[in-house]
């Protein structure tokens, strides 16, 4: 099984600079490699493969004897990624690759010749880097990958192999059915309820003015170049403190349940609608998601997704009643057939759950809208929802 940390390393003078020449090479080649894929296939109707872009490393080297001072190998690492995007790309999982620009996130891998040491990581043709490492894991160091964030500072991304299998996936134990909104960021199905932390609104006004205050700075002066790099630290601490909430809701979800039940939301398609997309930006649902996957395989433990047509705030889970008309600003309803009373977002969860079961139960992908297909659109049931609560100052997305 395969492991990954990101540990915080720090290069002396020196070690930048020679970085510097490696993320510069690894930027060119990629670029190069790319532009030559696109004329190729201009040309002759076919892309070229890994080993096409590899072989013609050896004659840039002796055009341009700068691409040598890099490690070969972080060169060949470029061309196995770059044929990786095009696959990608076919197969429906990325966009098409873009060329890399030396303003942005910098990065380049080193596949071998490795070395993990006491408080630092050896690199080749750059030495040993001093380095925070506050984890380890068992097994050997296989790859490494360093990156530069946009503020200047340097990350290693170690992966360890420890040789063992991956965990078999149990679904015995405790489920739990997760809702997500905006003024409450999860809701589960025993009626727990956790804030959302909102950190870019927390933010935005700090934000707005280091961005007003870059815009008024020349182009191309260093104290334009200076202003970025703290619009960037903004960005950075917004970010870091959404990762760090969802890290350490989703550890917590993971732990406490056997089974993990949400539901596939489109936020491609939520977020336009221009009044909510920066809120719905700023939870960042489909990372959350993400995390609570990977833990949940990692540990051995059930992640499942219901279908985003299932209508689980429309549901009544004590009778399953349905009903049609049930507005976002509508937070508690009283359902028509039973009186019972609910909470817009537990009710949810709950359905969320109950649905996930049956799916698990049955061994079928197949949810009781028909799966991800969209629902005919035809006659409208007169049966409303009875609001208990309305005017919601800030509507939250549900089901």
């Amino acid at each position: 099984m395969r492991n990954v940390v990101k540990v915080r390393i720090y290069p002396t003078f020196e070690q930048q600079v020679a970085l510097s020449k490696a993320f510069g090479c690894a930027r060119w080649w990629w670029n190069y490699a790319l532009n030559l894929n696109n004329e190729t296939y201009k040309a002759t109707g076919k892309g070229l493969s890994r080993q096409g872009y590899n072989d013609r490393l050896p004659n840039l080297k002796k055009e341009f004897p700068w691409l040598a001072e890099c490690y070969s190998q972080v060169l060949q690492s470029v061309s196995l990624n770059l044929s990786q995007a095009f696959i990608n790309f076919f197969e429906g999982r990325a966009q098409y690759p873009n060329f890399k620009s030396k303003h942005g996130k910098q990065s380049i891998h080193y596949p071998q010749h490795v070395k993990r040491l006491d408080g630092a990581i050896k690199l080749p043709k750059i030495g040993e880097v001093k380095a925070k490492i506050h984890r380890i894991f068992d097994g050997n160091l296989k790859t490494v990958t360093v990156t530069m964030s946009k503020t200047g500072k340097y990350y290693a991304s170690l992966l360890f192999d420890d040789g063992l299998p991956e965990p078999e996936i149990s679904g015995q134990g405790k489920a739990i059915g997760v809702d997500v909104g905006l003024t409450h960021f999860a809701i589960t199905s025993d009626g727990s309820k956790f804030d959302n932390p909102k950190p870019l609104k927390k933010r935005e006004k700090n934000l707005k003015r280091k961005q007003q205050k870059l815009s008024r700075k020349q182009k191309g002066s260093k104290r334009r170049a200076k202003a970025r790099r703290i619009v960037a630290q903004v960005h950075e601490r917004i970010a870091n403190t959404r990762k760090d909430f969802q890290h350490k809701l989703s550890r917590k979800l993971v732990n406490e349940n056997q089974v993990v039940i949400v539901e596939n939301l489109a936020v491609k398609n939520m977020v336009k609608n221009h009044n909510l997309a920066k809120a719905i930006s700023d939870c960042g649902w489909s990372e959350f998601t993400r995390q609570l996957k990977y833990k949940a395989e990692k540990d051995g433990k059930t992640y499942l997704e219901i279908g985003r047509f299932f209508p689980s705030s429309k549901t009544c889970h004590v009778c399953l009643t349905q009903v049609d008309s049930l507005p976002l600003d509508v937070r508690s309803w009283e359902c028509p057939n039973c009186q019972t009373k609910h909470d817009r977002n537990v009710n949810a969860a709950i359905n969320i759950r109950d649905e996930g079961l049956r799916i698990l139960a049955l061994g079928t992908s197949a949810t009781a809208q028909g799966g991800n297909v969209r629902p005919k659109r035809g006659r409208k049931s007169s049966v409303e929802a009875v609001a208990v609560e309305l005017g919601s100052p800030v509507p939250l997305w549900a089901g």
